[in-house]
C-alpha cells in the first residue's frame, strides 16, 4: 500500500466513525466537505480555536461543531464516546430514557 494514502484513509475512517455513531443514535448532523468546498475548508480553519490547533499546519478533519460552537476533534469525540458523555460533548440534551447523564 502506498504510505502516502495512510493519513487520508485514517481521516476517512474517523469521519465514518463519527457519522456512523451520530446516525446510529439518531443525532442530526450535516457533513461539510472541505476537500471539494473551499468555503467549508476556510470556515473550519477559521473556527477551530487557537488552543485546539496543531503546533504546525492546519487542523485536520474531522473537526466537530454544533452550529458555530466548536466541540472538538476526533480524539475528543472518541474520548467522550468512551466516557458516555457524547451528548454533553456535542452540547445536546440526552434523550429521555437515556442512561447518559
Amino acid at each position: 500500500m502506498n504510505t502516502s494514502l495512510l493519513p487520508f484513509l485514517q481521516i476517512k475512517k474517523q469521519q465514518q466513525d463519527v457519522m456512523g455513531f451520530l446516525s446510529a443514535n439518531k443525532i442530526e448532523f450535516e457533513e461539510c466537505d472541505i476537500a471539494a468546498n473551499e468555503d467549508n475548508r476556510k470556515w473550519m480553519r477559521e473556527n477551530v480555536p487557537e488552543e485546539a490547533r496543531p503546533a504546525a499546519g492546519n487542523p485536520l478533519p474531522p473537526q466537530i461543531f454544533n452550529q458555530d460552537r466548536y466541540c472538538g476533534n476526533y480524539e475528543a469525540f472518541f474520548d467522550a464516546r468512551e466516557d458516555n458523555i457524547v451528548y454533553a460533548f456535542l452540547g445536546l440534551t440526552a434523550p429521555p430514557g437515556s442512561k447518559v447523564p
